[in-house]
């Protein structure tokens, strides 16, 4: 079973930042060989993809976040982050992270995101 957390999410106004981060715990020993993302969920809305990162750090982006997100991960902490830049009132949403592809059993709670304008 694998457990993946996210935390740093908050109330932001619109041009600020946060900095997501989603641990992984259980079993989990082949994370360094799996591709990671970040997702996110606006009310109303189908969840979406927003930035993917393999196995050897390669990223892709949404295009709607282009040049304001950065993805990275850390395979020694089991980590993936998302740096999120100049944010606006549409990148309100709960974010989540998860394999690339997704797997249905890794959902975690997610973590809500806010901007105000």
């Amino acid at each position: 079973q694998v457990q993946l957390v996210e935390s740093g999410g908050g109330l932001v106004q619109s041009g600020g930042s946060l900095r997501l981060s989603c641990v992984a715990s259980g079993s989990i020993s082949s994370f360094y060989f799996m591709g990671m993302g970040w997702y996110r969920q606006a009310p109303g809305k189908q969840r979406e993809s927003v930035a993917r990162i393999s196995s050897v750090g390669s990223t892709n982006y949404a295009d709607s976040v282009k040049g304001r997100f950065t993805i990275s991960r850390d395979n020694a902490k089991m980590t993936i982050y998302l740096q999120m830049n100049s944010l606006k009132p549409e990148d309100t949403a709960v974010y989540f992270c998860n394999t690339d592809p997704q797997r249905a059993n890794y959902w975690g709670q997610g973590t809500q995101v806010t901007v105000s304008s």
